[in-house]
């Protein structure tokens, strides 16, 4: 079937040197098949248009036969076809006769790629790993075993750091999938994503670089100030509750937070005073003398 290559391009018949060159350059970076929503059909027809409209001897005898003439040379490819490896084609029709100037290659290259070969790249790595709470906070190693199409039980040792939140991601350069493709072109592998999950802690969560917690009294201790052991992260310290605390306060003890360059944030301690439910004759009687007293 005859092909339309002024039409492929978006030119007119009269179209000059330059529009077309300025066509095919458009073409290029909306089709090239080496970049996202690239169309590999399309930017293969229009390098096949572009090689024949650039060349005077082949676009006047296209002019006359249309595609199907002589001498179109399947398309003006020169029998190199569409090679996938590389720049994912085949840049033999450019040269000697194409219609190229000079500098139009790089130009090409470099208004598509931002400059220079483009290299191969492997495909990104994710797996996901799950940390006590304590590990979130604290930092630790893990040894990661990775095994997907290109990388075979390949042994990653990952820094956790201190104080990482849930669903973020840990990226290692470099450790993941290999290239594939032509060996000729210069290739790195694709990187690794490890996404964490945290397990909660049954009662302690975290806030930014600090530690907090609920801590539930009676209310004479509330009243008359108590001292009680509480846990964190770095084992059981006593809390002095001062006197006259109500429901609410919160009380902070420095340093037992969460570790950030050389220092730490600060653990708080929530007051809850606990009212009882029922109370006997005689408590009553004596929370009777304590409205007496204004209390």
């Amino acid at each position: 079937m005859a092909k339309d290559y002024y039409n492929i391009l978006g030119v007119k018949k009269d179209a000059s040197e330059d529009e077309i060159k300025k066509a095919f350059r458009k073409k290029a970076h909306e089709f090239h098949p080496d970049k996202k929503g690239g169309d590999e059909a399309k930017f293969k027809e229009a390098n096949e248009a572009y090689s024949i409209l650039s060349d005077k001897n082949k676009r006047a005898q296209y002019d006359q036969f249309g595609s199907a003439g002589p001498n179109m040379g399947g398309g003006g490819f020169g029998g190199g076809g569409f090679d996938p490896n590389g720049f994912g084609f085949d840049f033999s029709g450019f040269q000697g006769g194409a219609g190229f100037e000079s500098g139009d290659l790089g130009d090409i290259l470099s208004s598509i790629f931002g400059g220079g070969r483009r290299m191969r790249r492997g495909r990104d790595v994710q797996v996901d790993i799950e940390l006590s709470f304590e590990d979130s906070i604290f930092g630790i190693e893990r040894t990661l075993n990775i095994n997907s199409k290109l990388v075979k039980q390949k042994e990653v040792t990952i820094r956790i750091p201190a104080g990482i939140e849930s669903g973020q991601m840990i990226r290692m350069t470099g450790y993941g999938e290999t290239p594939e493709g032509d060996a000729s072109i210069p290739g790195t592998p694709g990187d690794l994503f490890v996404r964490v999950h945290v397990k909660p802690h049954g009662s302690i969560h975290k806030e930014g670089y600090n530690l907090a917690t609920d801590l539930t009294i009676k209310l004479t201790e509330g009243l008359l100030g108590a001292t009680r052991s509480i846990k964190t992260l770095d084992g059981n310290i006593d809390l002095k509750i001062p006197a006259g605390t109500n429901s609410g306060v919160v009380l902070r003890v420095k340093g037992k937070g969460v570790p950030h360059g050389n220092t730490r944030g600060d653990f708080y301690v929530r007051i809850m005073v606990k009212l009882p439910e029922k109370l006997s004759k005689e408590q009553k009687k004596l929370i009777e003398e304590l409205k007496k007293e204004g209390i």
